[in-house]
């Protein structure tokens, strides 16, 4: 099978940015759009791509402001992401299915909720609305947005954030909510997260995820809103072991008349890279 690494160019706030994408497959357009975290990337899609590519014209593409590329020193906010997903859609692929992992998953929803035919079908992986530390406090704070601006600072703020970025605190971070397997992230696989997060520019969209300004919807009540006015049926698929507040947010989703449901017995919120062959075979069950 065919593999294409491609970079685009596009502009945030007057400034270029390069975003990485890999095509696979041939078939029906599908759109991989990875988790918006501290070690995000479109690789992490990779597992999965590849066994869906062996049935779809598969695009994995980058969020701004995350991956292993250089990024500029952007105020990044949700705005920001809702013109890219626009543009990726008018420009880069016209997808008949979407996969949105994470907090992805919202940006997808409010797009579908505006324009159904630009996204296609739906399938949402570990859906998620609201950043880690708003989801702690369980609700917004000041002090949040004061932290993601003070990480803009260069020598404080750049230093701060390596405090949130070091091999143990990515280890107890994905030993706890994202992978199932405590050994699974270790050795290669964290050196490759670790490019995430020592990129140039990294630390500017990182904390502002952390800290609650990337959130796709202020509130749950219009998350919901904009998942129950999508035409069609909405795919969602999560793990058993899922944290407990992204599982009670999950079943919340879940309980809409136009959601479906699968719940795989492994994994947490990363389980689609963990364990991809599961995730296909439930994937391409929940589309047929």
């Amino acid at each position: 099978m065919e593999w294409t690494e491609d970079r685009i160019e596009w502009v945030a706030d007057g400034k270029p940015v390069t975003v990485g994408l890999t095509r696979a497959g041939t078939g029906p357009g599908m759109l991989l759009l990875p988790a918006l975290s501290s070690i995000s990337m479109r690789e992490e899609m990779r597992p999965l791509q590849e066994r869906l590519a062996e049935h779809y014209a598969t695009v994995a593409i980058d969020w701004p402001g995350f991956g292993t590329l250089p990024r500029p020193k952007v105020d990044w906010r949700p705005d920001i992401y809702r013109d890219f997903l626009r543009f990726v859609l008018a420009e880069v692929i016209r997808p008949e299915i979407t996969v949105a992992a994470g907090h992805a998953t919202g940006y997808v929803l409010a797009q579908a909720a505006a324009d159904p035919d630009s996204t296609g079908r739906l399938v949402l992986v570990s859906p998620t609305w609201r950043g880690p530390l708003p989801t702690m406090a369980g609700k917004r704070l000041g002090l949040f947005r004061a932290l993601a601006k003070g990480v803009d600072l260069p020598l404080a703020g750049a230093a701060f954030y390596r405090l949130n970025v070091t091999g143990p605190v990515i280890g107890i971070m994905a030993r706890g909510h994202v992978y199932a397997d405590p050994a699974w992230l270790t050795g290669d696989r964290m050196a490759e997260k670790r490019t995430v997060t020592e990129a140039p520019g990294a630390r500017y969209a990182s904390f502002r995820f952390v800290a609650g300004e990337l959130d796709p919807f202020p509130t749950r009540d219009p998350w919901l809103g904009a998942a129950s006015s999508i035409p069609g049926n909405i795919s969602v698929l999560y793990a058993e072991s899922t944290p407990r507040k992204s599982k009670a947010e999950t079943a919340m989703l879940a309980s809409l008349e136009n959601v479906s449901v699968t719940v795989l017995p492994r994994g947490k919120l990363s389980f689609y890279e963990e364990y991809p062959d599961d995730t296909a075979k439930a994937l391409l069950s929940a589309l047929a």
